[in-house]
């Protein structure tokens, strides 16, 4: 069987605020026209008018993602600047109210307010998706029954949305909360066969449900416009190397299962009903609280899962050229996740004294600092 390249794309959402007070401001007509001038098709608006989406290309290892990352970070930042503006990578804004928010006056965004309602005007959420390229599309339909048992260790590491509206949600991602009201969302269903796959999406076309598999927006999910595995359930990372980290596993996590794939075996296929277990113990705790090991029948610590997880892919990320990320996975549940971050930052600024809203604006501080550091 042909190895497949395994190449890697990473499309990350940004939120403009003030540098000063933290409040999220719209995107200037002339800061998008900017940013397309310098980086072309890479940058887009997003949904809400306060939102950017960036997208490298499609790259062949890690070192190659991180120098495209960079660049458009870099790019984006250098422009919103001129504008007295700064790009923050945090799934939700930390005090910010979704009310207040305008959508961006475009075909695609209309229709889905129009279609969506009032579930789609709360999102004012961000993310971050991981596409690897998978060419055979029975593969793509396998692999994907499979690499649903790690979506909540990704989720778990990524947490970035502990605050919304101004108070802590109890969550470490409030993220996923927001966009499981939207339709076709959440774990991907089992699917026996890709042709079992298009069938099904067939059927809502042809009713006009939807207009293309794009309008899914499972967790993980096959790319309508490439020949990839997307993986979208992780929140957006304020920092560059945590980004470069969570694209890194899904990488060596699509090529273990390939892997195994060649020897005529398989990851165990778990109920959604279980996988979901997880995903909300991902969803509430991040990292702190641990997931369920289905094979022993407990709950194990995350830093333990975390550690074997490096182990399980050390081959795979030698051979990708990633050991380094994957293994800064460890240094992420050691030293805290975003979520941990801002919750920190969140009770310093406590110590200090003020009000609930000069400790967020800590916060967005914070945030702005992470994005421009490595940049």
């Amino acid at each position: 069987m042909a190895q497949p390249e395994f190449t890697l794309g990473i499309e990350e959402e940004y939120l403009l605020v003030d540098p000063q007070s933290g409040a999220l401001v719209e995107a200037p007509d002339g800061l998008m026209a900017a940013c397309a001038a310098d980086l072309q098709d890479q940058v887009s608006p997003e949904f809400l008018q306060c939102q950017i989406e960036i997208g490298t290309k499609p790259c062949a290892n890690i070192s190659e993602a991180r120098d495209d990352l960079r660049r458009l970070r870099a790019g984006v930042a250098k422009h919103a600047a001129v504008y007295g503006l700064a790009p923050i990578a945090a799934s939700c804004h930390p005090f910010a109210d979704w009310k207040a928010q305008h959508h961006t006056n475009k075909q695609r965004y209309n229709e889905l307010d129009r279609d969506l309602g009032g579930v789609v005007r709360r999102m004012l959420i961000c993310g971050m998706h991981v596409h690897i390229g998978l060419s055979d599309d029975p593969m793509r339909a396998d692999l994907m029954r499979q690499m649903s048992y790690f979506l909540p260790h990704l989720l778990a590491l990524s947490t970035s949305s502990p605050f919304w509206n101004g108070r802590d949600s109890g969550l470490a991602s409030y993220r996923i909360s927001v966009f499981d009201n939207l339709p076709r969302t959440g774990l991907p269903p089992h699917f026996e066969s890709w042709s079992d796959y298009e069938r099904s999406v067939q059927i809502l076309i042809d009713l006009g449900v939807i207009e293309d598999s794009s309008r899914i927006w499972w967790d993980l999910r096959p790319s309508s416009r490439f020949p990839t595995l997307e993986t979208r359930i992780m929140d957006v990372q304020p920092r560059m190397e945590d980004t470069l980290t969570l694209a890194a596993l899904n990488q060596c996590l699509m090529r273990m299962l390939w892997r195994l794939r060649v020897k005529n075996q398989r990851w165990r296929i778990y109920d959604r009903f279980l996988i979901g277990e997880n995903r909300w113990r991902a969803q509430r705790y991040g990292t702190s609280e641990g997931l369920i090991d289905f094979g022993a029948a407990k709950i194990e610590p995350f830093s333990s899962l975390t550690d074997e997880l490096i182990d399980l892919l050390g081959e795979d990320a030698d051979a990708l050229g990633c050991r380094p990320e994957i293994e800064r996975a460890a240094v992420i549940v050691q030293h805290g996740n975003s979520s941990v971050r801002q919750r920190a930052v969140f009770k310093d600024a406590q110590k200090q004294g003020g009000d609930n809203t000069g400790q967020m604006r800590a916060v967005v501080q914070h945030l702005i600092e992470e994005f421009h550091s490595g940049l």
